[in-house]
């Protein structure tokens, strides 16, 4: 069985013959940079030195290489971005050394001159002569958005400024996503994974606009998570607004690359917190339902795609919700938040919505764990997660930096080994 059918299968809520794997099929789903590297250091993929490609600048990911894919029997593929969330392309790669040493490229406009305090600035699209959008702390392994956010007025308020960022999918970007997807389907047997961004309707991560030199509108996080109460109106506008175009351009992309993608990102906008939902079941339902209903009826009735979307933390109050809106596929599947048990997931949504993570916990038992503890989780994962099809094991969001390696090898192997239908 190849590794595209396997995924399909278990997509269409059947058995394949083992349980699919994917890491580093989207930004949630991958590994920081620096645990990349001592992973292939550790599988032998590279000579001791060679460095790692930054997958995603702002979190720090790794790429994933075909080599470390097979090398664990990752059965998912992507096309990493044509731009960062800085705005600035992912080419020109240059050498970096990471603070705990560890040996990178990065694209050639990400600045790694610290500042005298020894923090790491990042400047929208490359340009050094506006403020710097992100800061990473001396010895930190991730980005934080900096606020650019002035006072607001709201007899000033556009929607114009907060849909500044989303606009038409460029016939540059449509070709280089057909040539890559087009390559990947004929040159592997993965399941790929892909998205053109735009539809993550008040994903935070995207919020203050890190890639705008002068970001406008309801850019600070604070305001923009209480402006879901307080501006209705105004979110729901700059949400239609957003999916307008967000639809045109999946309808363009769809023209493009056609059914050689299986699963479809549509947005990776967080809704739990760690002991409950951040919004209400009313809330989701009066200005999230409707545009996530919109872009997933169309895919729906058009293509051949399942659609994902990554929300963290207890959503269980919301899964139903999210099921009515058209979502095939639920990640990362924080199994560590409130009524978030594997067993009862399964029992009472696993016939309506595929489980894609909850497969190590990698808040706790991955970075923190003994590797029998490892072992342990996962075999329960899977036998929770697993029957009837409906799953696609990944651990829970992108492996964290200091993750041990023994436990990395832990997971996998456990998954190997346990992971074959029947269970």
């Amino acid at each position: 069985m190849t590794s595209r059918e396997r995924v399909e299968l278990a997509l269409n809520h059947r058995e394949p013959d083992r349980v699919p794997h994917d890491l580093g099929g989207t930004n949630c789903s991958g590994m920081h940079v620096t645990t990349v590297y001592r992973l292939r250091q550790a599988l032998g993929l590279d000579p001791p030195g060679t460095p790692v490609k930054v997958f995603d600048p702002y979190a720090m990911t790794g790429v994933i290489g075909l080599d470390l894919r097979e090398a664990l029997g990752v059965d998912t593929v992507t096309v990493p971005p044509i731009c960062s969330r800085f705005g600035f392309p992912n080419d020109d790669w240059k050498p970096w050394t990471f603070f705990d040493g560890t040996p990178l490229l990065v694209p050639g406009l990400f600045n790694t001159e610290p500042e005298p305090n020894g923090d790491i600035l990042q400047y929208p699209q490359g340009d050094r002569s506006v403020p710097a959008s992100a800061r990473m702390p001396k010895d930190g392994f991730y980005f934080d958005a900096i606020m650019r956010q002035g006072p607001i007025d709201d007899a000033q308020l556009n929607v114009a400024d907060n849909l500044e960022e989303f606009k038409p999918i460029s016939d540059a970007n449509l070709s280089y996503f057909a040539r890559a997807i087009e390559r990947l389907y004929q040159e592997t047997d993965k399941a790929l994974v892909a998205g053109v961004g735009g539809t993550g309707f008040g994903d935070i991560s995207h919020v203050p606009a890190l890639g705008l030199k002068n970001p406008k509108g309801i850019r600070d996080i604070e305001d923009w998570y209480t402006s879901l109460v307080s501006r209705p109106e105004y979110i729901a506008t700059v949400f239609e607004g957003q999916c307008n175009v967000g639809l045109a351009n999946i309808q363009r992309f769809y023209e493009a690359v056609g059914n050689r993608v299986s699963v479809y990102n549509v947005t990776g906008t967080d809704f739990g917190q760690q002991e409950g939902p951040f919004i209400s079941p009313r809330l989701y339902r009066q200005l999230f339902q409707p545009v996530h209903k919109r872009l997933n009826d169309w895919i729906h009735q058009n293509t051949r795609w399942k659609t994902y979307i990554h929300s963290c933390g207890s959503v269980r109050a919301l899964l139903n919700d999210f099921i009515e809106a058209g979502f095939d596929i639920l990640n990362p599947v924080q199994c560590s938040a409130a009524g978030m048990d594997p067993w009862e997931l399964k029992r009472d949504f696993g016939d309506r919505i595929v489980f894609w993570g909850g497969g190590a916990d990698t808040q706790r038992t991955l970075p923190f764990g003994t590797p029998d503890e490892v072992r342990r989780e996962v075999r329960e994962r899977i036998k929770a997660f697993a029957p009837k099809g409906g799953y696609v094991f990944n651990p829970i969001h992108n492996v964290q930096a200091g993750t041990p390696v023994e436990n990395l090898l832990a997971m996998y192997e456990t998954l190997q080994k346990e992971g074959r239908y029947p269970l």
